[in-house]
């Protein structure tokens, strides 16, 4: 009879029609088995998906929401969502025609998509978003199957993290034999086949991800999620993460650029595209895996994020949801080798990266320099012999492990107080009008590289000097005598910037970096240093001290051949690491039994010495408050460019004294007591360092920092701010290339 024949159909149709209940499958490859009888009166009883590739032979109502439900049996037109999930056109009817009793709930929820969202409001969305069933996947590790919920039950984070076979939704466990030996469902195994995504209608839209609070600037269906969430429910979400740094900005809003590790949320980037070609067409899937994992990792960075916990926060309707929690760990172990995630002074109990990423066997040695790092606590205060301030905190790995270890930072105020010879102070006026004329040239300066080879590449400092000739010139202008020395100060800082002084620097190039997302936001100084991070990075790892190997390698070292490589470096590297400048600078910290400073200085920061001759502008430059919100006295200060090797061979005693003659001409009014204690660096003696950090020489380029990047023969793989060409000169940019090559390692 008719409804004998219509349950042997529904045993053979692939799909099943509600929980519990697991039907043979009709994979993709069985979609011509089983034909219907060819007689007219069984072609009405049944109707296969118009869809073409569609592997349901008879597909089956996921809604029953009209009366007139085609369940498994006849209907003049099936709606398909997946292989696997159909809708017929009696439940079409009920929704969208407005005499039905569903009309008004799909106009409702169209009223909120339309409000919220860009994408079409269709009848398809609607179910995709509001119908279709949830599935949650058993926690038991020796289970791990994935069960369809009831239409009625909502899927939550806490669910899905407690959630068990047989579990009712209120927690309660149903008697009986055990749940988890039921056989699951054959759409899951479906799923997994990479024709499935392709036969995927509508792309998954997250409920609730964590990162609706990040992007409420943008259209909820553009960056993966559901237009209609509430606005109340992100209100919530923002009121949870109200304590996020405010140095943690992982997405782009809207029309904004320029900032280092920083996203678009709403777009695939490169190496995105590269490692999943799959999205290249439709990115939405990659897009809200992505956005999650981002989220989720700043909204608690000391712990390990994995896949089991981001998968909690995975909320949508369908059989979609098991293709996302199978593609999230995939994108979570890009993201962790790319350093986004799952990064800094995390402890970790177990390896971050799958087995295939972890089993590298090297027969060399990685080369890696972190920098010029030596903190000092010898004057009551940490002083860094060499780095100690952090220059563009936002999303900065350094104020990631700050965050991560509950060290605050000192944010640095921008006033400067300039004070020249005698301690009169300068007019800020004159100050911000020098500031500006320095900045024009350097404008010039980039008007004129645009159209310049590196064969026609000339030192800065001529090129900054040719720019000022031609503009007073031309204009008329004449700089008075304090003007000049003023302009000479912003110089001064142009070759702390260096390492060098100007006339060994390219003009076509100087500040290559610059084309680049650079790190925004606060200039801070670490005031526990940075031995405290890296105390902390190196727990648990074998390191010697004492000991004259060479694992932290400068620039200089390779230039003058102090490892000896065999075979031979490529001869292209050994142009690019003789293109590089080791630029050089030396520090000053003076400890004194008074703060005799602040009454002239009133809180500043640091304060500058406006250079009496050029040949002087860089001994002294600038002086740096120690401690400026405490008790302790203690100045830094810096000396760059022709002073660097003025002092070179002086004692430690002679350079104080020169220092002290400055800081009494600046606060000539008072009297400026004897330091007690004091420290003078000498990196250019240094026997392992021999520098401070890296510059490009003239008719050098910026991309020989790409070209000492390279490893050899995937056996040696050199890393060290000289090999970071976005982040050069910066203990950030040495740490990201650490990060860089870590990554390349587990490809090889």
């Amino acid at each position: 009879n008719a409804s004998g024949a219509r349950r042997a159909r529904k045993r053979s149709s692939g799909e099943s029609p509600g929980e519990g209940q697991t039907l043979r499958s009709s994979r993709r490859q069985k979609r011509t088995n089983n034909p219907p009888p060819e007689d007219d009166q069984s072609e009405k009883k049944y109707r296969k998906c118009e869809k073409a590739g569609c592997s349901a032979v008879y597909p089956v109502c996921f809604a029953s929401a009209s009366e007139r439900c085609a369940k498994n049996g006849y209907t003049s037109r099936w709606y398909h969502l997946s292989c696997g999930e159909h809708f017929c056109n009696e439940c079409f009817d009920h929704y969208y025609r407005s005499h039905k009793d569903g009309y008004e709930t799909f106009a409702e929820w169209k009223k909120v998509w339309t409000s919220n969202g860009k994408s079409e409001p269709s009848l398809k969305a609607f179910m995709a978003d509001q119908q279709l069933p949830f599935w949650v996947q058993c926690t038991k590790p020796d289970c791990r199957k994935w069960r369809q919920m009831t239409k009625e039950a909502q899927l939550t984070p806490a669910l899905a993290e407690t959630y068990r076979c047989g579990m009712k939704y209120n927690n309660i466990k149903i008697e009986g034999p055990d749940q988890c030996s039921q056989p699951e469902d054959l759409r899951v195994a479906e799923v997994s086949d990479s024709w499935w995504h392709s036969m995927l209608i509508l792309p998954p839209l997250l409920k609730e991800s964590p990162a609706s609070p990040f992007l409420a600037a943008y259209y909820p269906d553009c960056v993966g999620m559901s237009p209609s969430g509430s606005s109340s429910s992100v209100h919530v979400l923002f009121l949870s993460v109200s304590g996020l740094s405010q140095y943690f900005q992982p997405f782009y809003q809207p029309n904004e650029c320029g900032k280092a590790l920083c996203v678009r949320p709403d777009m695939m980037e490169l190496d995105e595209l590269y490692e999943f070609p799959e999205f290249s067409r439709d990115p939405t899937m990659y897009l809200a895996l992505r956005n999650l994992i981002l989220a989720s990792w700043h909204r608690n960075c000391k712990k390990v994020l994995t896949a089991e916990k981001c998968s909690q926060h995975i909320i949508v309707r369908g059989l979609v949801r098991v293709r996302c929690v199978q593609e999230l760990g995939r994108v979570l172990h890009f993201m962790t080798k790319k350093g986004l995630v799952n990064t800094g002074v995390l402890r970790v109990e177990r390896p971050l990266l799958p087995e295939g990423y972890r089993s590298v066997s090297l027969s060399g040695v990685p080369l890696k320099s972190i920098g010029r790092v030596w903190d000092d606590t010898s004057l009551g205060v940490m002083v860094g012999r060499g780095a100690q301030i952090v220059n563009g905190c936002v999303n900065n790995p350094i104020a990631l492990m700050c965050e991560q270890m509950d060290i605050k930072m000192h944010k640095l105020g921008e006033r400067c107080e300039l004070f020249q010879k005698g301690g009169q102070a300068t007019d800020p006026a004159i100050d911000k009008r020098m500031d500006f004329h320095f900045n024009a040239i350097l404008d010039v300066v980039s008007e004129w590289r645009k159209d310049k080879s590196q064969s026609q590449d000339t030192p800065l400092g001529e090129k900054v000097q040719e720019v000022k000739k031609n503009f007073l010139q031309e204009s008329g202008i004449q700089f008075s005598e304090l003007e000049e020395k003023v302009l000479q100060f912003h110089l001064s800082n142009l070759e702390f910037a260096c390492g060098s002084t100007l006339d060994k620097v390219s003009a076509r190039s100087w500040d290559h970096n610059e084309f680049f997302a650079q790190f925004s936001g606060d200039h801070t100084l670490l005031t526990k240093g940075y031995y405290a991070l890296l105390h902390k990075l190196a727990e648990g790892l074998d390191i010697c001290t004492n000991c004259p190997v060479l694992v932290t390698v400068p620039l200089i070292l390779l230039q003058k051949n102090l490892i000896h490589f065999n075979p031979p470096l490529p001869e292209r590297k050994l142009k690019a690491i003789h293109s590089l400048g080791a630029g050089i600078i030396e520090k000053i910290a003076l400890q004194f039994p008074c703060r005799f400073w602040d009454k002239k200085i009133q809180g500043a920061d640091y304060f500058g010495n406006i250079p009496p001759v050029p040949e002087k502008r860089g001994m002294f430059s600038v002086f740096y408050d120690l401690d400026p919100q405490g008790k302790n006295a203690v100045l830094m200060s810096v000396i760059s460019g022709d002073a660097v090797a003025a002092v070179r061979d002086m004692e430690e005693k002679d350079v104080v004294n020169e220092c002290m003659k400055v800081l009494r001409e600046l606060f000539k009014e008072q009297e400026v007591p004897e330091p007690v204690n004091y420290f003078v660096t000498h990196w250019s003696k240094d026997v392992w360092s021999q520098m401070s950090y890296s510059f490009v020489k003239t008719g050098g380029s910026g991309e020989a920092y790409d070209i000492l990047a390279e490893d050899v023969q995937g056996k040696v793989f050199f890393a060290g701010e000289a090999t970071n060409r976005h982040f050069p000169q910066t203990v950030t940019g040495a740490y990201l290339s650490g990060v860089r090559e870590a990554s390349k390692m587990t490809a090889v």
